[in-house]
């Protein structure tokens, strides 16, 4: 990357920086979440899952099963333990987000996980091909997705749960075969915005697959834009963004 190109990036965060960020409470903002992926087609029904690290070791914010990522509002979220016992709040949680706690067990780093069974990332799972980045708009994935090639079944004990855990290693995302995406963040907004970008991702790869060859980034502009996409001012920018669009729809999300 040149001085120019550096400089241009720097000049662009710092202005994000200044923007004054509307104080959505943390369960406010994973309802935004779900709003904004519901919106891109991430709903599948009851299979969505977004949830976040809870106050206290072992704990998460969840879902109550029976909610659709787009009917769900702030109130409705949950605070369970690692065994999905209800701490506070109302409903059964979905079984299949235990291996949600082996991930934020192993992963300090990680305080909102995303997983999702949208069409393109759950076709692409189908037939064995990991995520192929070669678009400067899905950069955030370079050198930064996993693969899991075999399906351990569906994920309600903690044999699952440890082999996903183990898969995803450091990377922030994986591409799950035979089932679908998990992006696993440090922010809430930084998981929505990756989940809505891992569909895309898949979408392009399956409509270049079918026209000819993909062809590899360079090396040093795709890290250069990894680290850029990733950077919490242009994640902010992006998940505002989409959050205004599902407020419009819905303000009573928020409730």
């Amino acid at each position: 990357m040149s001085k120019t190109q550096q400089a241009a990036i720097d000049d662009m965060v710092a202005g994000l920086a200044t923007e004054q960020s509307p104080d959505w409470s943390l369960r406010q903002r994973l309802a935004l979440g779900c709003r904004i992926l519901g919106m891109q087609g991430h709903g599948s029904g009851l299979s969505g899952q977004f949830t976040a690290r809870g106050p206290e070791p072992e704990t998460m914010w969840t879902l109550p099963y029976g909610l659709g990522f787009e009917q769900v509002k702030a109130s409705d979220y949950m605070l369970v333990d690692r065994d999905l016992k209800v701490i506070e709040g109302k409903g059964m949680p979905n079984m299949a987000n235990r291996f949600h706690i082996h991930v934020y067990r192993v992963r300090p780093d990680v305080q909102s996980i995303v997983h999702t069974h949208p069409p393109y990332s759950s076709a692409l799972s189908m037939i064995g091909e990991p995520l192929k980045v070669s678009h400067m708009d899905t950069t955030m994935f370079y050198e930064d997705v996993a693969f899991l090639p075999t399906w351990p079944g569906v994920p309600f004990g903690d044999e699952e749960g440890e082999i996903i855990s183990e898969a995803i290693g450091d990377k922030n995302a994986i591409l799950l075969a035979h089932h679908g995406q998990l992006c696993a963040c440090g922010t809430v907004e930084e998981a929505a915005i990756m989940a809505m970008f891992f569909e895309k991702a898949a979408r392009l790869q399956l409509l270049a697959m079918s026209a000819g060859t993909i062809q590899d980034l360079e090396p040093e502009h795709a890290r250069a834009a990894h680290d850029y996409r990733l950077k919490p001012e242009p994640l902010g920018a992006t998940f505002h963004y989409y959050a205004r669009r599902a407020l419009r729809a819905d303000p009573d999300c928020l409730g």
